[in-house]
C-alpha cells in the first residue's frame, strides 16, 4: 500500500510541480502578505475576505518560510494531500471490510483526472481532510474524527456538511453521549477563527461566495448544476470513462442491494452537489471535485458486485462451488485478480491522460505572468491595477489590485446580472476606481477599450500571446494620468 502511494506521489511530483490556474494565486498572495506582516488581506490596508480558505491560507504563509515559491509549494502539498485522500479512503474501506474498494480508492483517486487538475489549490488537502474525518469516524476515534472536522471546515466552510452528516449518523446509530474531548476539538478551532473574521473582516463569510453567485445569475454564464455535463464532456469523449461510469452505476445498484452501509459516506457527494445547486454558483471545474470520492467508491463497488455476479454465474453453470475447490478459497483469489485486473485497467488509462495535461491547462499563465514581473518592474508599488482575473497578475506584479470580475472589490459584484456581461462591470470598476493601470487582452472588450481605453489610457507594453502560447496579445495600458 505504502510503494503504491509513493509511487503516485513521485509521479505526481515529477509531472505536476509547475501546474498552475489563476483562482488560487488570490490565496498565494494573502498568504504572503501575511508572511510580510502586512496582514492577512488581499490589497494592503483592505480588510476584505476574498480567500474562501484560511486554513490553507494560513499553511502557506507558515512553510514560506521554509519554501519562498508558493506556487510550488502549493503543488507539493496538493500531492501530499491526494496521495493522503488515497491512504485514508484505504484504511476507511477496509474498516468498512471491502479492501478491493480500497484499493480503487488508493489508486484511481489520486490519479483521476479533476482531482489532479485543482493542484496548487486547497481541494486536494481538503478532501483529504474530509475522508479523514470518514476514517477515523469508522474507526471509533472520535476526538480525532472532531478535530479534523474542524480542520475541514477551516480549510473550506462546506467542510461543515461531513460534519453534520456523521453527527447526524452518531446520532441516530450510535447513541451515546459525546465526549467532551470531541466537542472542543470541533468547536473551538472553528469558533476562534469565526470570532476573529468577525470582527477583523466585519463577515465571517468570504465575499467570493456572493461573487460566483453573482455571476451564476448572467446569462453568459453557466451555474454549477447544469455545469456538471459541461465537466463531464472533457471526460466521455474518452471512452474508457464511459467504462468507468457504468461500473459506478453497478457500483450504485449494489449499494442498494448488499452495501447499504456506504450511504452515510455517498450522501456526502449527493448533499455536496443539492447544496452547490441551490446556491446558484456559476460553473468552475474546481467545484465538482469534491464529487470524485464518491465516484471512486462507486467504481470500486461497482468492481466487487461484477466480481460477485462473475462467480455466481460460474458455479450456475458450472456445478461447482469454486470456493471449496482443493480445499482452498479459489472463489477469493479468482475474484482478487479480476478486481485487480479491472482497477490496474482505469489506472493505467487515468496515468494516461494525466500525460495530456491541456484538459484543464491554464494557457493563460505564462502571459498573466510576464504581465504581472512587467508591473513590478515598470510601475511604483501604490499605482492600482485594474485587470478582469488579478489572481497571477496580481500574485507578480504586487501591487494594489482592482478586479473587474468582483473577487477582490464586493461593490463590483453587484454590477454582474442577469442583464450585464464582465465588461459592464469592468466599465464600472474602472471608472469607480480609476486604476493607474489597465491590462486587458487584445480586442477581447472592445467597448471597454472604446469607452474608456481610447479616452483615458495610453498603451505602454504589448506581450505577444504567440510568444507565450496564449489566443490573444495582452496590452497594458497607464491610465487617468490627469
Amino acid at each position: 500500500m505504502l510503494l503504491s502511494a509513493t509511487l503516485i506521489g513521485v509521479y505526481l511530483l515529477s509531472s505536476y510541480n509547475s501546474w498552475a490556474y489563476d483562482d488560487p494565486f488570490i490565496t498565494y498572495r494573502y498568504a504572503e502578505n501575511l508572511r510580510n506582516g502586512l496582514g492577512f488581506v488581499y490589497n494592503s490596508g483592505e480588510k476584505i475576505l476574498s480567500t474562501t480558505t484560511p486554513l490553507f491560507t494560513l499553511i502557506l504563509a507558515l512553510f514560506s518560510y521554509l519554501w519562498s515559491d508558493l506556487p510550488q509549494l502549493a503543488n507539493v502539498l496538493g500531492v501530499i494531500g491526494l496521495v493522503f485522500g488515497g491512504i485514508f479512503l484505504w484504511d476507511f474501506s477496509h474498516t468498512m471490510k471491502y479492501p478491493v474498494v480500497g484499493w480503487a480508492g488508493l489508486l484511481l483517486y489520486p490519479t483521476f483526472p479533476l482531482l489532479v487538475a485543482t493542484l496548487g489549490s486547497e481541494t486536494p488537502l481538503y478532501l483529504a481532510i474530509c475522508l479523514g474525518i470518514f476514517t477515523f469516524y469508522a474507526r471509533s476515534r472520535y476526538p480525532l474524527a472532531g478535530l479534523f472536522g474542524a480542520l475541514a471546515i477551516l480549510m473550506r466552510p462546506d467542510g461543515l456538511l461531513v460534519v453534520v452528516i456523521l453527527g447526524i449518523d452518531y446520532i441516530l446509530r450510535v447513541r451515546h453521549a459525546v465526549s467532551w474531548k470531541v466537542i472542543v476539538l470541533l468547536i473551538v478551532p472553528a469558533l476562534l477563527w469565526f470570532l476573529f473574521a468577525w470582527f477583523y473582516f466585519g463577515d465571517p463569510l468570504p465575499i467570493t461566495l456572493a461573487t460566483k453567485q453573482q455571476q451564476g445569475n448572467m446569462a453568459i454564464s453557466q451555474k454549477f448544476s447544469p455545469g456538471i455535463f459541461t465537466i463531464a464532456q472533457y471526460f466521455f469523449v474518452r471512452w474508457h470513462y464511459w467504462i468507468e461510469a457504468i461500473v459506478a452505476i453497478i457500483g450504485l445498484v449494489y449499494v442498494g442491494w448488499k452495501a447499504r452501509q456506504w450511504l452515510v459516506f455517498l450522501i456526502w457527494p449527493v448533499l455536496y452537489f443539492i447544496a452547490y445547486s441551490l446556491l446558484g454558483v456559476s460553473r468552475y471545474f474546481w467545484y465538482y471535485a469534491p464529487l470524485v470520492p464518491g465516484f471512486v467508491v462507486l467504481v470500486g463497488l461497482g468492481v466487487v458486485a461484477i466480481c460477485r455476479w462473475v462467480k455466481i454465474v460460474y458455479e450456475r453453470q458450472s456445478g461447482i462451488l469454486i470456493d471449496n475447490v482443493q480445499g482452498v478459497d479459489v472463489g477469493v483469489r479468482l475474484n482478487l485478480r479480476f478486481a485487480g485486473f479491472l482497477i490496474l485497467f482505469f489506472l493505467v488509462f487515468q496515468v494516461n491522460d494525466l500525460s495530456d495535461a491541456r484538459m484543464f491547462s491554464d494557457t493563460r499563465f505564462g502571459i498573466y505572468r510576464a504581465a504581472g514581473e512587467w508591473l513590478q518592474e515598470n510601475t511604483s508599488p501604490e499605482d492600482k491595477v485594474g485587470a478582469m482575473e488579478v489572481g497571477i497578475i496580481g500574485y507578480y506584479a504586487r501591487r494594489p489590485m482592482v478586479d473587474f470580475a468582483g473577487l477582490i472589490q464586493p461593490e463590483v459584484a453587484e454590477i454582474l446580472t442577469q442583464n450585464t456581461t464582465y465588461e459592464d462591470a469592468a466599465i464600472w470598476a474602472a471608472g469607480k476606481y480609476r486604476p493607474r493601470y489597465i491590462v486587458l487582452a487584445s480586442g477581447m472588450y472592445p467597448y471597454l477599450e472604446g469607452e474608456i481605453i481610447s479616452n483615458h489610457c495610453n498603451l505602454n507594453a504589448r506581450l505577444s500571446g504567440k510568444q507565450y502560447g496564449y489566443s490573444n496579445d495582452m496590452d497594458i495600458y497607464s491610465c487617468y494620468s490627469d
